[in-house]
C-alpha cells in the first residue's frame, strides 16, 4: 500500500467542490454514471480500431445501493485504469483523461462524454469516503484500489478484481443519507441518465407475485440508448415522433408539429423540437426543452442557447459544441452559442413556412393554438419576424384566414382613409362588440378578430413596421369615423342645443373610476340614439399597461369613454322638446342675464384690439375679470337647471343604460334597476 497527497495547492479543494463547483448535490450521479459510460465508450472505440482485441462482453453500467453499508456503487466494464493512470487522472486533477483521449482518437471518438476532468470529484459532495476499485483492459494489468476521505490524502494498493473495469464506491455521509433511498436514485437516473448511449441497470426488475413484490433476474435498465433524436429523420415515422414526445412528457397533450434538427457544420447539433398547444394565457410553461451533451442531460434552462420565444417549445437539443462550465450547469460565453441560437431560429421559421406551403388547410386548423408562439417570436426576434410575416395569419370575424399580404389586397380599395392609410378594423370580443361589428359590416367593411393576449402588442409592432397601415378597434369610434373619409354630415342640432344636452346626459352617467365625455355625431335615424366608444390610443395603452408593469402611469388612469349622442335620432329630439317644455321660462331668464354680459364682454374685447397687454388699463382688466366671473356664475346656474332636469328624466337614464348594456358595462344594482324601469315603462 502507498499513500500520498492529491496534486492540488490547497486543502480547501473539497469544500469548494461541495459548495461552489456544483450547484446541486444530485449532480454527482450524472457525473459518475457519465464517467462510467465514457470509459465504456473508450473501450468500444479501441475495439473498433483493433487496439483492444479481447471480448467486450456485457458492457452494462450498474448502479447499486447497499443500505447497510451506506454505499452507492457504480460499476462499469470499460477501459479501466492502471496505477499510473490513477496517479495521473485522479491524483493530478488538473488533467482530463477524456481530453487526452479525444485528442488522440478525435476521428473515432465522437461519442465520448467526459470533457470535464473534475467530474469524479463530485462524488465527495455526498460522501465521507470514496473508493475506486479498477482493473485496466491492458494486458498484464493489476487491479488497484484508491481510497480518499475527502481531504488531499489518499491510499493506493493492489487488490484482487476478476473483471475489467471500474467500481466507484461512495460511502454516503449521514447528512446525505436520503441518496440511499431507491426512489431518490431512480428519480435522478430518470432525470440525468434516461438517454445515455450505454445501458444503465439499477438493480433488478420487480414483479408482483403472491401478493407481494419480488425481484426477478432481469436487469432493470433505466435508459433508452438510441433515442429518436439520434436517428436520421428518414428512419422515423410520424408515430415515432409522437411516441418520443410521450416518453419525454408522459402527461402532455399531443403537440401540433415537430422539427427535427440535424446539423454537422459549422457545429454539431441534433434534436427534436415540438410545438405544444399554447392556450390564450400568460401562464406559459417554459423550461420544457431539455439540453443534452452527447446524450447526457445538462439542464432544462436553455435561455442562453435558444431565443426567449423558443423556450415555449418542448423537446430535446443535443450538442457537444455548447460550451459549459466545469459542472455542466451554466453556459459560458461563446460565439457558438449565438450561431446555434440563430440557426435554431432560422430552422423553426423555415419549417413553419414549409408546413404552411405544404398543407395550408392543416396549418390553419392549428393556427389558433400556434398563434401566440409565433406572435411572441415576431415581437422579440427581428430575424424571426422577417420570416414569419410571410406565414403569419390573421382571422376575420367570418372565421377566414389571410396572410398580411392577402388581407391588404382584399381591403385596400374600401378601407383606405383620406390620408391614404389602410385601416384594419378589428374586434377583441365578438359578443361584447357585436353591434359595432355589425355596423362596420353594414358599411361594407371587413373586421378582424384579434383576441389573443399578445394581439395588442403585435398590432403596435405591425404599425411600426408599416406606418401607412393602422389598426382600429370597431368600438373606438362611430362607424363613419372609423375610416375617415372626406365627406362631412351636417347635424340636425344647433350648437346651443348640443351645449344644453351635455349636462343633461352628464347628470345620469356613472362617475366612479371612469370619465365620460359627451360628444355629438350625425349617425342617421336608424342608428342607435346613444353609443359608447373608447379612443384607440388610450384603450391600447391601458391594455398594454395591464401586461407591462413599466407602463403603470396608464394603468392607474381612470377609464375614459365617449358617450356619442346621435343627433339624428327622434328620441334625442324628444328629450330636447321635453327640456324646452319644462325649462323654457327659466332658460329664457338665464339668457336674459347672459345677453348684456356678452355684449359688455365683446365691447371690452374691442377696446383691447391692437393693444399690447401692458397697454390695457388696469380698470378694463378688472372689469373683464368681473364680467367673466358673472358669466361663469350664470352658466353654472343654467347648467344646474339642465342637470336637475336630466336627473329626473327617465328617458335619459334609459338611453344611457341601453348604451352601457350594449357594451356589457351595466351590472349589479344598476342592471336590476334598469330591468324594473323597463318593465314599468312597458306597462
Amino acid at each position: 500500500m502507498s499513500t500520498g497527497k492529491i496534486g492540488v495547492t490547497s486543502n480547501d479543494l473539497f469544500p469548494i467542490i461541495k459548495k461552489f463547483l456544483y450547484s446541486d448535490h444530485d449532480i454527482f450521479l450524472r457525473e459518475i454514471v457519465s464517467n462510467a459510460v465514457d470509459a465504456t465508450q473508450k473501450l468500444k472505440t479501441l475495439a473498433s480500431t483493433g487496439e483492444f482485441q479481447g471480448e467486450l462482453g456485457d458492457l452494462t453500467v450498474r448502479v447499486n445501493i447497499d443500505k447497510e453499508a451506506k454505499t452507492i456503487t457504480i460499476s462499469d466494464s470499460g477501459i479501466g485504469m492502471t496505477q499510473e493512470e490513477i496517479e495521473k487522472y485522479i491524483n493530478q486533477i488538473a488533467f482530463s483523461g477524456a481530453e487526452e483521449f479525444l485528442d488522440k482518437y478525435k476521428d473515432q471518438a465522437n461519442a465520448i462524454i467526459g470533457h470535464f476532468g473534475l467530474g469524479f470529484y463530485s462524488s465527495f459532495m455526498i460522501s465521507d469516503k470514496v473508493d475506486i476499485v479498477t482493473l485496466s483492459h491492458k494486458e498484464g494489468a493489476k487491479a488497484v484500489k484508491w481510497s480518499c476521505e475527502g481531504n488531499p490524502e489518499y491510499t493506493l494498493e493492489e487488490v484482487e478484481k476478476a473483471e475489467r473495469g471500474t467500481d466507484i464506491v461512495m460511502h454516503v455521509s449521514e447528512e446525505e443519507k436520503d441518496f440511499l433511498e431507491e426512489s431518490r436514485i431512480q428519480e435522478l437516473l430518470n432525470k440525468y441518465c434516461k438517454f445515455l448511449p450505454i445501458e444503465i441497470a439499477f438493480g433488478k426488475k420487480k414483479e408482483w407475485k403472491d401478493g407481494k413484490e419480488e425481484e426477478t433476474n432481469e436487469d432493470n435498465v433505466i435508459n433508452d440508448t438510441n433515442p429518436a433524436w439520434t436517428k436520421k429523420p428518414a428512419d422515423l415515422k410520424e408515430e415515432d415522433y409522437g411516441d418520443f414526445y410521450k416518453q419525454l412528457y408522459p402527461m402532455g397533450e399531443d403537440p401540433l408539429f415537430h422539427i427535427h434538427l440535424n446539423v454537422d457544420y459549422p457545429f454539431n447539433l441534433t434534436g427534436i423540437l415540438y410545438f405544444p398547444k399554447i392556450k390564450n394565457s400568460v401562464e406559459i410553461q417554459k423550461n420544457k426543452i431539455q439540453l443534452f451533451c452527447n446524450q447526457v442531460f445538462v439542464t432544462d434552462s436553455v435561455e442562453g442557447i435558444v431565443p426567449e420565444f423558443l423556450t415555449l417549445l418542448h423537446g430535446v437539443i443535443d450538442s457537444p459544441d455548447i460550451p459549459l462550465n466545469v459542472s455542466r450547469s451554466y453556459l459560458q460565453s461563446d460565439g457558438n452559442v449565438k450561431k446555434i441560437s440563430n440557426h435554431i431560429t432560422k430552422k423553426v421559421a423555415d419549417s413553419l413556412m414549409d408546413i404552411f406551403k405544404k398543407d395550408r388547410t392543416e396549418f390553419e386548423s392549428k393556427w389558433d393554438d400556434l398563434r401566440m408562439f409565433v406572435e411572441y417570436g415576431m415581437l422579440t426576434e427581428e430575424k424571426f419576424f422577417d420570416r414569419a410575416k410571410k406565414f403569419f395569419l390573421i382571422k376575420n370575424t367570418e372565421g377566414k384566414y389571410f396572410t398580411l399580404e392577402e388581407y391588404e389586397a382584399i381591403i385596400k380599395e374600401n378601407q383606405t382613409d383620406k390620408d391614404n392609410n389602410i385601416i384594419n378594423l378589428y374586434a377583441t370580443d365578438m359578443d361584447a362588440q357585436f353591434s359595432y361589428v355589425e355596423a362596420a359590416k353594414a358599411k361594407g367593411y371587413d373586421v378582424l378578430l384579434m383576441d389573443s393576449q399578445l394581439d395588442n402588442h403585435i398590432i403596435n409592432h405591425l404599425e411600426q413596421k408599416d406606418t401607412n397601415k393602422k389598426y382600429v378597434r370597431v368600438d373606438s369610434d362611430v362607424v363613419d369615423k372609423l375610416i375617415q373619409k372626406d365627406e362631412v354630415k351636417e347635424s340636425k342640432l344647433s350648437e346651443e342645443e348640443k351645449t344644453d344636452l351635455i349636462p343633461v346626459f352628464n347628470s345620469q352617467l356613472p362617475t366612479e373610476g371612469v370619465n365620460y365625455m359627451v360628444t355629438f355625431e350625425s349617425l342617421g335615424e336608424e342608428a342607435q340614439p346613444l353609443m359608447i366608444t373608447q379612443a384607440e390610443f388610450m384603450r391600447r395603452m391601458k391594455d398594454m399597461a395591464a401586461m407591462n408593469a413599466g407602463m403603470g402611469f396608464y394603468g392607474e388612469m381612470p377609464d375614459s369613454y365617449n358617450l356619442v349622442v346621435n343627433t339624428d335620432h327622434e328620441l334625442v329630439g324628444t328629450i330636447l322638446k321635453d327640456k324646452d317644455a319644462k325649462l323654457s321660462d327659466k332658460l329664457t331668464d338665464v339668457s336674459a342675464k347672459l345677453t348684456p354680459l356678452f355684449e359688455e364682454r365683446d365691447a371690452l374685447e374691442a377696446l383691447k384690439k391692437d393693444k399690447k397687454e401692458e397697454e390695457v388699463p388696469q380698470e378694463e382688466k378688472d372689469k373683464m375679470t368681473d364680467i367673466q366671473k358673472q358669466i361663469t356664475e350664470v352658466n353654472a346656474e343654467k347648467e344646474g337647471l339642465l342637470n336637475e332636469f336630466g336627473k329626473d328624466n327617465q328617458l335619459v337614464k334609459q338611453l344611457i343604460d341601453l348604451a352601457l348594456l350594449a357594451n356589457n358595462m351595466l351590472k349589479g344594482e344598476e342592471l336590476a334597476k334598469f330591468v324594473k324601469r323597463s318593465v314599468d315603462m312597458i306597462k
